[in-house]
């Protein structure tokens, strides 16, 4: 198998899967014990949180570890509207649905919901962000690199906006984490392990100071006192791990990925048209389109080669994207549009093999009859 759906998850680095093998094998005390083995594990931890926050790059704040990045926004979303005298939430219609479903939710509870449009190119329009977040804006949510599309937002713009407001602004760099440095301005930022070669059930928020949310899981208190449940030694150093190596390989890392996404344009002929801004975008991350093509059919014919018509999170629905619909594409569009991820671990000639194999079968396809 060709295994091009970075976006969905990444290989797990042979270096983060031996950090994780004693925890899950001998070393497997709980690290909430006060006993030598789990005071060890709890120090596995704080190493790993260390780690994580210096992939980070932001000066202070603190990160807690959570199961992912869906409970971190949850978190972050629900916990901050619980503390808030404000009752307006600001967010960009092309958002994960971790953020949208949980915003359809608030409104429910009564909080105002502002969903900002964006353009054809998937960005959203900083005159317009900026006019909907006022004096009663409490929190502003965006995302740092689109999961379906892969455009980069303005996140340092948008929190200012929001900071000049006295709002405070939610950032999902589940996408960017590891990838690409972290803007300044955010005040919570929600990563998750799986999308950097670490191990899924894995993820946390970052905190500013001064911005802890209320609590979402009730119990022990266990992760400092803001989140309860026994966390995972494993788990958490193997994202620690991830973080580590994400750092330490991240020019390389930048410069194979923008080698590859040459390598796949040039590959694919011509009729592709690559969906949203084909400059402020993550080259890991290509969707494309080709008007006239079934998506969804070619994925099953192309069963050697693992990738996407967009977030896995919604891919089973048989609605299309949100986020193509968001950036002005019809239904059909949509349907025809791909999405090929790649990156540390995806050989160039494998990616050429790969792309090669989709345009031929593409055009067989497009060749046969209505």
């Amino acid at each position: 198998m060709i295994y091009l759906d970075y976006q969905a998850t990444t290989p797990v680095a042979p270096e983060v899967a031996a950090a994780m093998r004693p925890w899950i094998e001998e070393k497997f005390a709980n690290p909430h014990s006060p006993s030598k083995w789990g005071r060890e594990a709890a120090a596995a931890i704080e190493v790993a949180r260390g780690q994580v926050e210096q992939a980070l790059g932001l000066a202070g704040g603190r990160f807690a570890f959570t199961s992912g990045a869906t409970e971190a926004l949850n978190w972050a979303l629900k916990g901050m509207f619980e503390k808030a005298t404000r009752r307006k939430l600001v967010t960009i219609g092309t958002e994960h649905a971790a953020v949208l479903d949980t915003a359809e939710w608030l409104e429910g509870k009564g909080i105002e919901v502002i969903r900002l449009q964006v353009g054809s190119d998937g960005l959203v329009d900083l005159d317009m962000a900026e006019a909907a977040i006022d004096n009663e804006t409490a929190l502003v949510a965006a995302m740092f690199v689109n999961n379906e599309i892969g455009v980069i937002q303005p996140i340092a713009q948008i929190a200012q906006f929001a900071h000049n407001a006295g709002a405070l602004m939610l950032c999902d760099a589940v996408q960017g984490f590891g990838r690409l440095g972290i803007p300044d301005g955010p005040d919570l930022i929600a990563i998750s392990g799986h999308k950097i070669h670490g191990p899924k059930g894995i993820g946390g928020l970052w905190m500013a100071g001064g911005c802890d949310p209320e609590p979402l899981l009730h119990g022990g208190g266990q992760e400092q006192g803001l989140r309860s449940g026994t966390l995972s030694p494993s788990l958490c150093v193997g994202l620690g791990e991830a973080a580590r190596i994400a750092v330490e390989r991240r020019d390389a890392d930048a410069e194979h990925i923008e080698k590859l996404s040459e390598l796949a344009l040039k590959t694919l002929r011509q009729g592709w048209i690559i969906n949203g801004s084909a400059a402020s975008r993550y080259r890991g991350n290509l969707n494309l389109r080709r008007d006239g093509l079934d998506g969804a059919r070619l994925i099953s014919d192309m069963r050697n080669i693992a990738f996407s018509l967009g977030s896995a999170c919604a891919s089973g629905s048989g609605r299309p994207s949100h986020v193509l619909r968001a950036i002005g594409l019809t239904d059909q569009q949509a349907r025809s549009s791909i999405r090929l991820g790649f990156g540390r671990y995806t050989g160039e000639e494998e990616l050429v093999s790969a792309c090669r194999r989709i345009d031929e079968a593409a055009n067989a396809q497009m060749q046969l009859p209505a």
